[in-house]
């Protein structure tokens, strides 16, 4: 096997759903124009796709313990090419609504085995690179984004634009699929245990971190710029800005993080992360000023950027359960919260404020570093 060549195919694949997930934020406006469908029967329409990832989870993670997580990847990363590409092809809900459904099965399919091929490359190599495949994710959401503008600007149709997004994807995934990896299988199955196992012991612990970082991510993607313009004040086109600095944080964060892990410990660059995720919030909701607001973004992206990639690795290597069950588990909680964490904000928002929304997001970064020790795999 060649482990080099390994660590490559699975950037690619992390960047390839990171840039699909981009390119279908751009058109999401053109589709429900397509549709002629009002915001709810859109979101109902996403909620097909959030639906489908919660299913594929689980049962990503039986078929990686069953199949291994190399071979899981490379059927998923063709298969949502090929379900991705065919989104535009009709224009009926009725058509729409399943090919919503696979596609979002293929993404918590894809999250899932890739992480695990993802944690075999990083055992191999006996160094940190979590951090940086996550860093592929969010840059090829940037990219995919990127190109949707381009296309838009171009006057692609949806078609055009999805069908050759995934033919220039289409091809260094040929190299991924001819990679050589043999993975890790359980030879005999238990057919008998159930499909999805909640996290214990130190698990649930690093599940929890995960989730309160998904949460946090989620809060600053759905809730900062509103935040922002209706109990600060500010001007739409400044509110805006304090997403992309998030955005750019974690990226530059998640491609330093490594680096940081090989050095100082896993352990050790979870606390300061979880204390500068506190940080970062506490100067959201604090600060009355737009550098302050902008600083705290910014202080939130390097906080939590390494958490979920950290939790990912822990997961990969927890010594109670197989690869595949602890890598669901905890990847379940913390995509649980990023799809029902902002729903449950906005409650605290309308009960109360969208400051006291992010307080309590600041409340639950103080227990980052107290839950930090949990990524220290027992031996």
């Amino acid at each position: 096997m060649n482990t080099r060549r390994a660590r490559h195919a699975v950037g690619f694949v992390f960047l390839l759903l990171g840039s699909l997930v981009g390119v279908w934020a751009t058109r999401i406006p053109d589709i429900k124009q397509l549709l002629g469908l009002d915001d709810a029967a859109f979101g109902l329409l996403l909620l097909a796709m959030a639906i489908g990832a919660v299913i594929g989870i689980p049962i990503s993670g039986y078929l990686m313990d069953r199949y291994g997580a190399a071979y899981i990847t490379k059927v998923a990363s063709v298969f949502i090419l090929f379900v991705f590409s065919a989104i535009p092809l009709g224009a009926s809900v009725l058509y729409l609504v399943p090919i919503i459904f696979i596609v979002g099965f293929c993404i918590g399919t894809l999250d899932v085995s890739m992480n695990g091929w993802g944690a075999e490359v990083e055992q191999a190599l006996k160094q940190p690179v979590m951090s940086s495949y996550h860093g592929l994710f969010s840059l090829g959401a940037g990219l995919g984004a990127g190109g949707g503008a381009l296309a838009i600007w171009l006057g692609f149709s949806v078609a055009v634009h999805f069908s050759s997004w995934c033919m220039l994807m289409a091809l260094p995934l040929v190299l991924v699929l001819r990679t050589s990896w043999l993975s890790e299988t359980r030879n005999e199955p238990d057919t008998k245990s159930p499909l999805f196992v909640f996290p214990k012991g130190a698990l649930l612990f690093v599940a929890i971190m995960a989730l309160i970082a998904a949460l946090a991510e989620g809060a600053v993607t759905d809730w900062a710029a509103l935040y922002q313009i209706q109990e600060l004040g500010f001007e739409s086109s400044l509110a805006a800005i304090g997403f992309a600095v998030f955005s750019v944080a974690m990226v530059v964060m998640r491609f330093v993080g490594d680096h940081l892990i090989a050095r100082f410990g896993p352990v050790r660059v979870a606390r300061i992360s979880g204390i500068a995720a506190f940080v970062g919030a506490s100067l959201l909701v604090w600060g009355d000023g737009i550098w302050m607001v902008w600083i705290g973004c910014a202080v939130m992206g390097l906080g939590n950027a390494v958490l979920f990639p950290l939790a990912m690795s822990r997961a990969a290597a927890d010594p109670t359960m197989s690869k595949g069950a602890a890598l669901a588990s905890v990847a379940m909680l913390a995509y649980g919260a990023f799809l029902f964490g902002p729903p449950m904000l906005g409650f605290i928002a309308d009960a109360m404020s969208l400051r006291a929304s992010f307080a309590f997001v600041a409340c639950l970064a103080l227990l980052l570093p107290m839950l930090a020790g949990a990524l220290k795999v027992a031996r």
